[in-house]
């Protein structure tokens, strides 16, 4: 099968071989963070839950109550579900512009809720906005980024993840402690609703930014796809990019008669157990139990509800710091090391450092229990950071056709929020039946597993184009269906 980034026109020139080989400019890392605003939105929206849980006045059942913290992702299980479909037809930016435009709709509710069923309602409807966004953003990135830095710009994703996290902290002890007294009253609806206004900013941001133009090419808008170019830094004809999207459409013909290969299939399984294994090894358990779960380790000697959650906030911020510094690293290595690499060191690290805080939680007391248990979760977190959150992201916009890249990549991006949805639903009971330092093997296990299907089932594709990482999986789908 010809690759795509090597259909060149018939003067020799190959567009879509120069746009991979680009030195991106500033731009392109603008265009990566305003794709990733979504990520921003998604760490601060399921973690600022945390904070303002124990001062919502509602009378909550024990299962609204556990909606309304992991409820949101299934919301985005739907939301990214319903987004795959939605770009490949009508493209990626538009669908970026509606999913800032609902999330900030939702965020100004839930600061104006009168009730639970519409904090419920509103929080489902930010759930169905991050979900799509989680699903487009990468792939999005994938179809402008050279290769030689679609990891770092794909990275941004879970980046910006970190940083809404810790932002979301910070805002909460801002708020709690500039007005102790409205805890119960404004307090939590500032937490809650201040997601609207990036949300908001992106809206006005996305308007302006290029259609992909590999969407823009697969559909046969040759005018719109000179102008993405042009935005992109490359001058190019019309003629050149018909010429070579009547090439591409002729080599895919030759090549396969449905864009669901054996390959593109293979790639999907990989990318959704590669999220399963990212959420159940415990990642988000520190983040959206973090207040509650750490409060008790640092709150000796605080007499009010609000100065004991403000305790846990403060520590849960800490480890949202050790993630986005963490992820730094990931930015800086993805593309030199490479994502296989970085997923089996992170996974072990994962296993090792949560042994390591189980150790605490079981044997130690006092301040030596404090220090082994945040010792434990910062190597923790910071493991994943480095080698597993970022990878994720990056290989599911990466590895899928362009024709299908938005359905697959929502597929993918559906059974992280439903796997981050049953770990965190299933945790209350699991924490009192078995106690959290058995929890924490139950991870570091769970992590040991996620090495052996690492090392097993995800190739390296550093430094190929997009087409290239495609054609990594269909070659080893073809040699695992050869006879003999």
């Amino acid at each position: 099968m010809v690759s795509e980034a090597k259909a060149a026109q018939p003067s020799g020139r190959s567009i879509l071989e120069e746009l991979d080989s680009r030195i991106p400019t500033g731009f392109y890392w603008y265009l990566a963070v305003l794709a990733c605003i979504g990520g921003f939105l998604f760490g601060y929206d399921t973690s600022n839950i945390g904070s303002a849980l124990n001062f919502i006045p509602y009378h909550l059942s024990s299962f609204a109550t556990g909606y309304l913290v992991a409820g949101a992702s299934l919301g985005a299980a739907v939301g990214a579900l319903v987004a795959g479909p939605t770009t490949d037809r009508f493209g990626r930016k538009s669908l970026l512009i509606t999913d800032a435009a609902i999330y900030a709709v939702g965020a100004i509710l839930s600061a104006l809720t009168v009730d639970a069923p519409m904090l419920l309602a509103s929080r489902t409807l930010i759930g169905l906005a991050i979900g799509a966004d989680s699903a487009i953003a990468t792939a999005y990135i994938a179809e402008f980024a050279p290769r030689s830095r679609r990891g770092q710009l794909s990275i941004i994703q879970q980046w910006m993840i970190t940083v809404g996290i810790l932002v979301s902290y910070l805002v909460a002890l801002v708020v709690l402690k500039a007005a102790p007294g409205s805890a119960g009253g404004a307090d939590w609806r500032l937490i809650l609703g201040l997601g609207a206004i990036p949300a908001l900013v992106a809206v006005a941001l996305r308007a302006r930014m290029p259609e992909s133009p590999r969407w823009l090419m697969l559909n046969g808008r040759y005018a719109d796809t000179v102008k993405a170019f042009g935005q992109l830094g490359m001058e190019v004809r019309e003629d050149e990019v018909k010429q070579a999207a009547e090439e591409l459409a002729r080599a895919e013909q030759r090549g396969r008669k449905t864009a669901w290969t054996v390959g593109v299939r293979r790639a999907l399984i990989v990318v959704c157990v590669f999220f399963v294994f990212q959420q159940i090894s415990g990642i988000n358990v520190p983040f959206y139990y973090g207040p509650q779960l750490l409060a008790s380790f640092f709150s000796s000697g605080k007499s009010t509800a609000v100065s004991a959650a403000v305790a846990g906030v403060e520590v849960t911020a800490i480890l949202g710091a050790v993630n986005v510094v963490a992820t730094y690293f990931a930015f800086r290595w993805i593309d030199k090391v490479g994502r296989r690499p970085l997923a089996l060191w992170g996974y072990a690290g994962m296993a090792v450092f949560m042994l390591v805080a189980a150790a605490g939680v079981g044997f130690l007391t006092d301040v030596p229990k404090t220090v082994l248990v945040m010792v434990g979760f910062s190597f923790f977190i910071t493991s994943f950071a480095i080698g597993v959150g970022g990878t994720g992201w990056l290989i599911q916009g990466e590895v899928f056709p362009t024709a299908v890249r938005g359905r697959a990549a929502a597929i993918g991006a559906s059974v992280d929020w439903i796997a981050n949805f049953a770990v965190i639903e299933v945790f209350p009971a699991w924490h009192s039946a078995i106690g959290l330092g058995w929890v924490m093997v139950c991870f570091a296990v769970i992590a040991v597993v996620a090495i052996g299907f690492v090392a097993r089932w995800l190739p390296e594709t550093k430094g190929l184009s997009v087409e290239e990482a495609v054609g990594v999986y269909e070659r080893q789908a073809e040699a695992s269906h050869a006879p003999g």
